[in-house]
């Protein structure tokens, strides 16, 4: 049940909170499974581990690009069938729906530039804010989550006990931040009317009417999409949700479907001025689509 998750930080284990093992761990309840990388289920995932159990992981520090669960050999770290979106997978993409906090742990197995030499630290709240499928490096059909960093309220603690002795450590960073251009994407509302170009809806508010910027291939890592008008469709927030999540896509025709059946929910709604890259609409059928 939904109920029973806890999202956000445990009390008493502020970022940067060290574990000897997986047992001490999963006592302290910041990441309850003795062995599995996510706690969560198809109401959401409240915490993960970081650890280089997947060889498709890759951490960037206030970015991750995580590998769901499955199709795994431990013994080797190696994919050795498809994973599929089910348990902690569904999880994770369920809370990018939700928007609930992710607690991030790493382990010694995982990257060493953020990673500890030993044992497990906790290293505070993520968001999930994409997820797509591709085939992994051993050709398996693979589950990914881009996760960022959020702040979090709890300082570092002073000191810690546990798997390296003393306190994490912590160094001066500079963190690119992803600037969306304002330019970009109101230019591209304004060429619609504001109306989406999947339902053709214009939403009014007190303030004028709203409609929002959807990049076709994601900005971050590790898509790197561009931030042109050509990768950008004007939509309104409930096809927005739908397209990001692969609900729905668009057909090399401009036909917008329904993923899972293929069912024809009309033409997308073109205008001059506003061309479309096609081969970023290509991209998100092979990584978003069902």
């Amino acid at each position: 049940m939904a109920s029973e998750r806890t999202y956000g930080d445990i009390p008493g284990y502020p970022p940067g909170s060290t574990f000897k093992n997986r047992d001490e761990l999963a006592d302290s309840g910041v990441h309850r499974p003795n062995q599995a990388g996510i706690c969560g289920g198809k109401d959401g995932a409240e915490s993960i581990v970081v650890s280089g159990g997947y060889v498709d992981d890759e951490d960037y520090g206030t970015e991750i690009v995580y590998t769901g669960q499955g199709g795994n050999d431990p013994a080797t770290k190696r994919q050795i069938a498809d994973q599929q979106l089910t348990r902690g997978n569904l999880g994770l993409a369920r809370s990018q729906i939700d928007g609930n906090p992710v607690r991030v742990v790493r382990g010694a197995g995982g990257d060493p530039k953020y990673s500890p030499k030993v044992g497990l630290r906790y290293d505070g709240l993520f968001r999930v804010v994409d997820h797509w499928h591709d085939t992994g490096k051993d050709g398996f059909k693979i589950w990914r989550y881009r996760l960022v960093a959020l702040e979090s309220a709890d300082p570092p603690p002073t000191s810690a006990d546990g798997a390296t002795g003393e306190p994490a450590a912590r160094t001066e960073a500079t963190i690119q931040r992803l600037v969306r251009s304002t330019a970009v994407s109101n230019g591209v509302k304004r060429l619609h009317g504001y109306e989406c170009q999947v339902c053709g809806i214009q939403l009014t508010t007190p303030a004028g009417p709203y409609v929002e910027a959807a990049h076709i291939r994601a900005l971050g890592k590790p898509h790197n999409g561009p931030d042109v008008a050509s990768n950008v469709l004007c939509l309104c927030p409930n096809d927005h949700l739908l397209f990001d999540t692969g609900a729905i896509y668009v057909d090399a025709d401009g036909v917008v479907r329904q993923a899972g059946t293929d069912a024809e929910l009309g033409k997308l709604r073109l205008v001059a001025g506003h061309s479309l890259d096609w081969t970023q609409l290509a991209h998100h059928r092979k990584h978003h689509k069902s």
